[in-house]
């Protein structure tokens, strides 16, 4: 198919993208266990990542993280995931003025929600006391349980990150299944200590720990009009609402935004903005370090056909993106990045995209092997290098959108 072979892949996300941004900073940040920090902020691409583990491809393991050792380091998707909406959530979330009523039910609430906090401390203590081995004997009733109670202590983030970690302690298959749960079970510990000692925290992190428990916040300037690209659109949903994603490029500010809407099962959100088009917008971002959720606060003009494509890096590239990322959100699932000139290569029973120009690749996660978009973008290349933009996170990257070599429109994978 190609003369590029199987590359030497990044097997270790968390550790790659530790390694690459610590080189440009001192600062310490969760990474996996044993793992060392990043240090850059998102923005930007830092220097190129370590050598790539000499080991066959394989799924990159899951993230790791320390359980808190301190306050004062760290996304969601925070700001990314549908939350309460009552007004004292807002209160809380931003410091302008509140009448003495509305201050009063945020008080309460957070009361709430640490009460609700240090019970969910206590169970991840005997969680952990009595071994993870029993974690999957105790079914689903524990885990439902448990979220019901973060729920009446209306901190749905918590509620909603205690039932993935009851799926995943059920599913309880494949060799990295401990692994995975032990670090569910940190990153969790993380948020809830982290929820304890908001009031040390920087703001900006302050303002992602409480989109992450679940409270709103509004957008906040400054707004950025621009001439917006349509990277990619695509659904998701669950048994409560369907939750629609839109990354936009800007072509002047050079910045990645997430528009996201939602809708009631069955009944789809109304924003749709067709992928390959550009848009004259404005956008307002959320509060929280890191966050590339933003509102659209303005449109000026309906999308239009464009010749204008994302810059991109190579997969060194994009670890180190992933690991800046991770200082300020170490719950973040995953970074919107484009990768230039990769080469999709099967690689056993799976893919990865190999850079044309470096040794190094990204295994392609395990959800987009299965989807038909994989196919267009195998064909879109047929051994010769695309422009991709996708998702990278701790199991590999998702492709959602690709580009020809030459010229050519964009090519939607979702």
């Amino acid at each position: 198919m190609t003369d590029q072979g199987v590359r030497r892949t990044v097997t270790r996300v968390p550790a790659q993208a530790c390694d690459a941004a610590s080189d440009s900073a001192g600062e310490v940040a969760p990474c996996g266990p044993g793992e060392s920090s990043p240090g850059t902020a998102e923005g930007g691409v830092s220097a190129p990542a370590s050598a790539a583990s000499d080991a066959p491809s394989q799924p990159v393991p899951g993230r790791g993280a320390p359980l808190l050792g301190t306050a004062g380091e760290p996304v969601p998707d925070g700001p990314g995931e549908p939350s309460s909406d009552e007004p004292e959530a807002a209160a809380l979330a931003s410091p302008p003025t509140v009448s003495p009523a509305a201050r009063r039910r945020a008080e309460r609430r957070a009361e709430r929600v640490t009460a609700g906090a240090t019970e969910l401390e206590r169970r991840l203590a005997d969680l952990l006391r009595g071994g993870l081995i029993s974690a999957g004997q105790s079914g689903p009733a524990l885990w439902e349980e448990t979220a019901a109670r973060m729920v009446d202590a209306q901190a749905p983030g918590l509620a909603n990150r205690v039932r993935d970690l009851g799926a995943l302690a059920s599913a309880g298959v494949g060799a990295d299944a401990p692994v995975r749960l032990l670090e569910e079970c940190a990153l969790l510990h993380l948020l809830a200590q982290a929820w304890l000692r908001r009031d040390r925290l920087p703001e900006p992190l302050a303002a992602t720990v409480r989109s992450r428990v679940g409270l709103t916040a509004s957008p906040e300037g400054p707004a950025v009009r621009d001439d917006w690209l349509v990277l990619a659109q695509y659904d998701t949903s669950d048994s409560r609402l369907i939750t629609r994603r839109i990354w936009l490029h800007g072509t002047v500010s050079g910045r990645t935004a997430l528009l996201l809407s939602y809708g009631a099962p069955g009944r789809a959100p109304d924003l749709t903005l067709p992928a390959g088009l550009a848009v004259d917008a404005e956008l307002t971002p959320y509060p929280g370090a890191g966050q590339p959720r933003t509102a659209l606060t303005g449109r000026f003009g309906a999308p239009a056909p464009t010749t204008v494509r994302p810059p991109g890096t190579t997969t060194s590239g994009a670890l180190a993106r992933y690991g800046a990322a991770l200082r300020d959100d170490p719950w973040r699932e995953s970074v919107p990045v484009t990768l230039d000139r990769v080469v999709p290569v099967p690689d056993g029973d799976g893919w990865q995209l190999a850079d044309a120009d470096e040794d190094q690749a990204l295994p392609v996660g395990a959800a987009a092997r299965s989807r038909p978009g994989l196919w267009r973008l195998v064909a879109l290349s047929g051994g010769a290098p695309v422009r991709v933009f996708g998702e990278c996170g701790p199991r590999g990257f998702t492709p959602l959108a690709a580009w020809p070599q030459g010229p050519g429109e964009a090519v939607p994978l979702c």
